[in-house]
C-alpha cells in the first residue's frame, strides 16, 4: 500500500513552484490513472476546512470521494449542494513537471500563511502543506492528544 509518510520541508522557488518530496510524487503516481510509469505526478489540491493548510489528495482518492455523495445525501438538497461546494469548489488539480515540481495558486498559499517556506506532512492517505512553524505547531498537538487519548493500535491478528 502507498502511504504519505513523514515531514519534509521544501521553499518556494523564484517563480512561486516547490518539489513534490521523492516518497510523494511515487505515491502520486502509483495512484493516479496514468500509474506508476508517469513522467508526472497528478494530484488534486484544496484549502483544509479544519485547519489552516492544504491538502493533497491522489488523482484516485479525490475521485473516489464522489461516490458516497451520491448514498449519503439528497442531490437536490441544500446541504448536499453546501457539501460538494465546500469539498470540490475550492479544490484544483496539479501536475508536477518533469523535476516534481509544481506552482500553487496564491489562493491556496494564503489560505496556509505560507509565503516562502512551507512543509508537507504525510497524512496516511492524503498529505498536508502548512506554513513551518504552524505545521510543527500541529504535529506537535496531534501528537499530544493522541497520547492523552491513550492512542494505541490494536494488535495484528496472525493467520
Amino acid at each position: 500500500m502507498a502511504l504519505f509518510i513523514g515531514t519534509h520541508q521544501n521553499k518556494l522557488d523564484a517563480k512561486g513552484r516547490v518539489s513534490i518530496p521523492a516518497q510523494f510524487r511515487s505515491v502520486l503516481k502509483k495512484m493516479s490513472h496514468a500509474g506508476e510509469g508517469s513522467a508526472v505526478a497528478t494530484m488534486y489540491l484544496r484549502p483544509s476546512h479544519q485547519n489552516p493548510c492544504i491538502e493533497g489528495w491522489t488523482e484516485l482518492g479525490f475521485e473516489a470521494l464522489n461516490a458516497p455523495l451520491a448514498d449519503g445525501y439528497n442531490q437536490f438538497s441544500q446541504e448536499h449542494e453546501d457539501f460538494v461546494m465546500a469539498l470540490f469548489g475550492n479544490a484544483c488539480s496539479a501536475e508536477t513537471d518533469k523535476e516534481g515540481r509544481i506552482g500553487l495558486q496564491a489562493s491556496l498559499l494564503a489560505h496556509a500563511g505560507v509565503t516562502d517556506n512551507l512543509v508537507f506532512i504525510g497524512t496516511r492517505n492524503t498529505f498536508q502543506i502548512w506554513e513551518p512553524a504552524a505545521g510543527a505547531r500541529r504535529l506537535a498537538e496531534a501528537n499530544q492528544k493522541a497520547k492523552a487519548a491513550g492512542f494505541s493500535l490494536r494488535p495484528l491478528v496472525q493467520a
